[in-house]
């Protein structure tokens, strides 16, 4: 892939978004607002603890991210025990993970450094008269309910109209099912909603509705971004501005 390098943000642009257009904006919230990674580890190694099965390495469950919890309970058991186990044993460590998930969800979650910053800058851009009302969401592959509890822990709450999760449709990301949705709820047509996230299920999620997406080379599985193709890569939250707000950036070089 050949990219535009600006010059004073380091956007890597592959496909220039036309941000005049653009009415939804859509965020990923695991690697892409917060930190969650320690907490979502820990949930993992108490659940196998629970079960008497000695911890995986932090590394190793960060690379289960991203799929949602039941995917990662199931990545992580399968690794612990040296394949698939029985499904009647997944749903009860699915279970075991939740309850203590939900009690330990804010132990060491925290949202990246100028995320705050820049989702007010991205609001009050958004919120200058003459301008196109843009709307911002959260659609995340974590259940819901502590996907809306961290938000609101983290002051990330009010700068969006949706957070919606995992188990909010009958189908997760890569599925464009909740994307879908939000352009509804929104009024936006695929041309004008982005999606951004830190890893290729993010990337696919906005190729299969048809929207633009934003790769975030900061988050938990920037690796995986090197395939997906994003339209834009940026390596940190204050570069969203950079590829998101109305008005002209660096010409390339």
């Amino acid at each position: 892939m050949q990219a535009a390098l600006y010059t004073k943000t380091m956007i890597r642009v592959f496909r220039p978004i036309p941000v005049e257009h653009i009415k939804l904006l859509v965020f990923d919230l695991d690697g892409t607002l917060i930190d969650s990674a320690q907490d979502l580890c820990n949930s993992v190694n108490a659940t196998l603890a629970h079960f008497s099965h000695p911890p995986l390495e932090d590394a190793q469950i960060a690379g289960f991210i991203g799929d949602g919890a039941l995917m990662l309970v199931r990545r992580a058991l399968a690794e612990a025990y040296g394949g698939p186990v029985p499904d009647d044993f997944l749903q009860t460590a699915y279970a075991f993970f939740l309850d203590y998930y939900r009690a330990h969800k804010l132990d060491f979650t925290y949202a990246y450094d100028g995320v705050l910053e820049s989702l007010a800058a991205l609001k009050a851009l958004h919120d200058q008269p003459g301008t196109l009302t843009r709307t911002m969401a959260v659609l995340t592959n974590k259940p819901v309910r502590p996907a809306q509890d961290i938000c609101a822990a983290l002051g990330l709450a009010p700068y969006f109209l949706y957070i919606y999760g995992g188990n909010s449709f009958s189908t997760k990301k890569p599925s464009p099912e909740g994307l879908q949705a939000l352009m509804i709820d929104a009024l936006a047509r695929p041309e004008e909603t982005v999606l951004i996230g830190d890893s290729h299920v993010d990337v696919l999620t906005a190729r299969n509705a048809g929207a633009w997406s934003v790769g975030c080379t900061f988050g938990l599985s920037p690796e995986s971004l090197l395939t997906a193709q994003p339209d834009v890569l940026v390596d940190s939250p204050a570069e969203w501005i950079g590829a998101l707000a109305r008005y002209p950036v660096e010409d390339p070089i």
